[in-house]
């Protein structure tokens, strides 16, 4: 047993060496501590529960082998390693295959299982049990249990960029340093939102109806290439010319991570005072209820919904987001199949929604709507634009690669319908209404970034008024400062100070 567990963690290190961004072989002792604790650990498991040393070491390895090609995976679509919160899309990748398994891809994901099926029934059937493996284990177990205590008493503190943390410290210590600090209790008030503290209302004016639109995968793609056309987006430049506020929206996440967009604008936390908590926020950080615009509003007197067109257990919406102070939550059960553009409920239909929210008539309160869009989600790969179609879009023909930026512009373009019908239906409201529109990362396409270079990662946003219009200069905007923004542009001048919440 000992043999195969030196060769096995030598073996470990090699397939290592395969991971994109490449870890420093000169990392610090502990990490190393770590990374063979880890393995001695697992292999203690698996050789306890099989007592089959050769079969136990191969499985950790393919274990250990995938791990590293859906961190490669992920790091080509969304510039990211692996981290310790990505384990929860394991089981998202089996629920919600077609989000995460064509990033992967459906072939390999196919052979890995198959190979795995064979492998499996190869090792049990002509691998004969060891005697006495348990107490081999529980002595391997002891070594691991070791290894990890002396890794464990360097106390480094992540940086919690995962790029640079993975080249210093190696995949398996930074997975296990990322596992400990999500342990880590946080104090929420040391967090610094913005809606810490819920201001009376000054006056009894009517307040404000307010929606807010989170649109998946969404920024002015005109700046990417000067082959689409200038009206692909009309009804946003219409509504941008009248704004009260709008810009380029600098964001939490890079071509996917809806979530840390979303919570960012929700609670006007920074993402860089999160922790480790900033690959995912939903996981436990909010679960455990935060202030929040929502519930700012909601003390204000609003009834606040949130409107996402799909699966409400998707990133533990359900969850979360009545803690953050939403009084309904409305996912995928209120729309049909006929409602759908293309894989997906169309953002037309969400919109078709938020009307029907304005215009209940038994409704006694205002209103705040936060609409998370879905249609424009990937991967757009699996989609096809038939040529005659293209001419709708573009003035030119597209360049080699660029097969991905069709389907995309097939779903922003309805991201724009969306907003035409929007701007109908608040025009018809008989108080005043408040929209807030922003894309919440620039889309994964990246046969479209080789052939025409990446994007910096900025999406758009704008918010407008059914009854103030006015014609402003773009300023550059964080996204924790959005929702602050909008309550700022709700407020009449003279009161705007005493009930947004500090910037």
């Amino acid at each position: 047993m000992l043999q195969v567990a030196v060769v096995g963690l030598l073996l470990t290190v090699l397939i290592e060496r395969l991971l994109i961004p490449r870890p420093n072989l000169r990392r610090p002792l502990s990490c190393w501590w770590l990374h063979s604790g880890l393995w001695c650990v697992g292999l203690a498991l698996l050789y306890a529960m099989t007592a089959r040393p050769l079969f136990s070491a191969i499985n950790l390895m393919l274990l250990w082998l995938l791990i590293v090609m859906v961190s490669n995976a992920k790091y080509h679509s969304l510039r990211e390693p692996f981290v310790c919160a990505d384990f929860e899309y394991f089981s998202d990748a089996v629920r919600f295959p077609r989000l995460y398994l064509p990033f992967f891809g459906f072939g390999k994901a196919a052979l890995l299982a198959v190979g795995f099926l064979v492998y499996l029934w190869a090792g049990l059937s002509f691998e004969p049990a060891v005697s006495g493996a348990r107490s081999s284990a529980l002595l391997l177990g002891a070594v691991g249990l070791g290894l990890l205590w002396c890794g464990q008493r360097d106390r480094s503190v992540p940086s919690f960029d995962a790029e640079a943390d993975v080249r210093r410290w190696g995949l398996a210590a930074c997975l296990w340093r990322y596992f400990r600090a999500a342990r880590v209790a946080v104090d929420p008030s040391t967090l610094g939102s913005p809606f810490s503290t819920n201001a009376a209302r000054p006056s009894s004016a009517p307040l404000p109806d307010l929606v807010s639109v989170q649109s998946e995968s969404f920024f002015d793609v005109r700046d990417l290439w000067p082959g689409v056309k200038a009206d692909v987006l009309s009804e946003y430049d219409r509504l941008a010319g009248q704004a009260l506020a709008r810009g380029k929206l600098q964001v939490a996440a890079w071509g996917a991570n809806t979530v840390r967009t979303e919570f960012a604008y929700l609670t006007g936390i920074p993402g860089d005072r999160l922790g480790v908590h900033r690959f995912n926020p939903y996981r436990v950080l909010a679960r455990r209820g935060l202030p929040s615009i929502a519930a700012h509003l909601k003390a204000q007197g609003y009834r606040t919904v949130c409107v996402h067109p799909y699966d409400g257990s998707f990133y533990g919406r359900n969850k979360v987001l009545p803690a953050l102070g939403f009084d309904e939550f409305i996912d995928v059960r209120a729309f049909n199949d006929s409602q759908k553009a293309g894989p997906f409920i169309g953002d037309c239909a969400v919109a078709d929604k938020i009307r029907e929210l304005l215009d209940d008539p038994n409704r006694t309160q205002p209103l705040f709507i936060h609409a998370v869009t879905m249609e424009n989600h990937g991967p757009l790969h699996l989609e096809k634009v038939a040529a005659s179609e293209l001419p709708t879009w573009f003035d030119r023909p597209l360049l080699e690669g660029m097969d991905d930026l069709a389907p995309y512009l097939r779903h922003i373009s309805n991201a724009d319908r969306m907003l035409g019908k929007l701007r109908e239906t608040l025009l018809d409201q008989p108080g005043e209404t408040l929209l807030c529109f922003f894309g919440d990362h620039v889309p994964i396409l990246p046969n479209v970034y080789q052939a025409v270079g990446a994007p910096a990662g900025d999406t758009d946003y704008l918010i407008w008024s059914n009854r103030r219009q006015t014609a402003t200069s773009p300023v550059p905007l964080r996204v924790d400062a959005l929702s602050s923004r909008l309550v700022a542009c709700a407020q009449p001048a003279s009161a705007a100070s005493a009930t947004a919440p500090a910037l």
